[in-house]
């Protein structure tokens, strides 16, 4: 069975900014990778429909998040996260940067699973507190609760130095 017209083309397309996302809520690529599959499995079924919508990201975004939640629900537990991670090989002028990113995730990691939702919806992916909300089938009183809570207490992660030089504010 060949894949519905611009199914193709719109993976191709938003593929790498969906997988972001989705190692941002799992915390591991391969995760990531799974979740990002499953929910594309789940658009590709109904992907006339979705194209029709005019908004078709939005459609995947959603089940992408949505997907993550119930994963959680079911408690799924195929891998678990280590603190010692393997030795790569790099340059040492990436250091500071890969030093920074990794602080950003185990600090995410310190989150609820909601609040780091709201954190990558918000301040990763860019939406506004209404589309948000939407995604995550929530009220925006519990977007701004949660978001400002999340970012109290990033702020007061030790390791996250561009939050206590205020490069990022809420």
């Amino acid at each position: 069975m060949s894949a519905p017209e611009g199914f193709t083309e719109f993976v191709t397309a938003r593929s790498a900014v969906l997988q972001r996302a989705a190692w941002l809520l799992t915390g591991d690529a391969g995760r990531a990778e799974d979740l990002l599959q499953t929910a594309l499995a789940k658009a590709w079924r109904h992907w006339n429909t979705v194209a029709a919508t005019g908004s078709p990201e939005a459609y995947v975004r959603r089940v992408l998040f949505t997907t993550y939640a119930t994963w959680w629900r079911r408690r799924w537990r195929a891998e678990t996260p280590s603190d010692a991670y393997p030795d790569r090989a790099g340059q040492a002028d990436v250091a500071d940067e890969t030093a920074n990113r990794d602080s950003v995730y185990r600090a995410l990691t310190r989150l609820s699973r909601q609040q780091r939702a709201i954190v990558v919806l918000r301040y990763v992916e860019d939406l506004s507190v209404s589309a948000t909300a939407a995604v995550l089938d929530c009220s925006e009183a519990t977007v701004k609760t949660q978001s400002s809570r999340a970012l109290a207490t990033m702020r007061t992660d030790p390791q996250l130095q561009m939050f206590q030089t205020g490069e990022i504010s809420s």
